[in-house]
């Protein structure tokens, strides 16, 4: 879906003749080309992903919602006349940030559809967005989240878990200088990613953005903006996240190409990771399953998987004297090690979603 200029196109699901001419003649006005969805015809996650926005009337915005297309940017709901209830609910729904009634609002379209279009000016590819999280306490996420940072390239590791400690000491460079969350007064908006990165820490590779010993509560506005700059600017997001879904957390989770938890191989962490799993697949439907051993009971990796009901994307053998390494310096990771070669293999997803599970709930 792009234009002769190389600018992705217009998205739109508008039933009613009247409004998709208002659409038609904004998108016009703007310089970019609307591709109209056929009628019933359900639109395709490949399609929904490639737009540069997407317009919906409300029946369109409840039919995607349904559908369980997964959030992105640049979602708008148009109406003819005074939005009703309804229409915010399924703008809600779909994710979509506003709500237009045209014509009276067309300048806020065309302002919308303009920042769309910029954002797909650079040639350069967008990165994408894993968010980590463990499947019980103690699980290790935090350190499959450093350790995916460690084997990508380009990497933006984001500590979003207020009590963790502080993602920074994991990694041995909490006396690296550069911003950490508590440093920053964010409100949302678009930031530079080139900015971002030369006021963060860097260490080994790692661009991160870590919390602080003192518990910082995160904005959830902040985090998508901070999300957002590193994917514009194309590189890989790894988001550390907490097992309290917060607002920040929720939001990690809606613009996430994959979320991945992580499992120890033992009866109650199976349970466990169950149970968190079904709230996951509920917010985002790309989730997958790491499971790490050893199994004090024989319990196999696939078991865990069918019973949590997600694809197995990865299982490893214990990291040698992890915890030692831990206390002294942080994580050194070496890239022959069983941690390197399962955070590769879940990078390896990407793009493509998981098989098995997820393409089942899919289709």
């Amino acid at each position: 879906m792009t234009t002769s200029a190389g600018i992705r196109g217009i998205l739109a699901g508008v039933a009613q003749p009247a409004l998709r001419d208002d659409v038609d003649r904004i998108a016009a006005a703007v310089g970019v080309r609307v591709v109209h969805t056929g009628g019933a015809s359900p639109i395709s996650r490949k399609t929904w992903s490639a737009a540069a926005a997407v317009v919906l009337d409300e029946a369109a915005a409840h039919g995607c919602a349904r559908s369980g297309l997964p959030r992105r940017a640049h979602v708008i709901v148009v109406t003819g006349g005074e939005p009703a209830s309804a229409t915010w609910a399924a703008a809600v729904d779909v994710g979509a940030r506003q709500v237009l009634r045209l014509p009276i609002q067309e300048r806020e379209l065309v302002r919308a559809l303009a920042d769309a279009g910029d954002c797909t000016r650079d040639d350069r590819p967008r990165g994408e967005v894993v968010a980590v999280i463990g499947g019980r306490g103690g699980a290790g996420a935090s350190v499959f989240a450093a350790a995916l940072a460690h084997v990508t390239t380009d990497p933006l590791l984001i500590d979003l878990d207020p009590w963790g400690g502080g993602i920074d000491l994991l990694v041995g460079c909490e006396t690296t200088p550069g911003v950490r969350w508590p440093d920053l007064a964010l409100q949302g908006g678009r930031l530079n990613w080139s900015s971002v990165r030369e006021a963060l820490p860097r260490h080994r590779g790692i661009c991160m953005l870590s919390g602080t010993r003192c518990g910082h509560e995160l904005d959830a506005a902040a985090v998508d903006a901070v999300v957002d700059a590193g994917r514009r600017g194309g590189a890989t997001v790894v988001c550390d996240l907490p097992r309290r879904l917060t607002d920040a957390a929720q939001t990690a989770l809606d613009t996430a190409d994959l979320v991945v938890v992580v499992s120890p191989c033992d009866v109650r962490a199976c349970a466990a990771t169950a149970t968190i799993a079904a709230v996951l697949t509920a917010i985002n439907p790309n989730v997958g399953l790491v499971v790490r051993g050893p199994s004090p009971g024989g319990l196999r990796a696939e078991e865990v998987a069918e019973i949590a009901a997600v694809p197995l994307l990865a299982s490893m053998r214990p990291y040698p004297r992890l915890a030692e390494q831990l206390e002294h310096g942080g994580l050194r990771l070496s890239l022959r090690s069983a941690l390197a070669a399962a955070a590769r293999r879940v990078l390896d997803v990407l793009p493509a979603r998981p098989v098995g599970a997820m393409e089942s709930r899919a289709a």
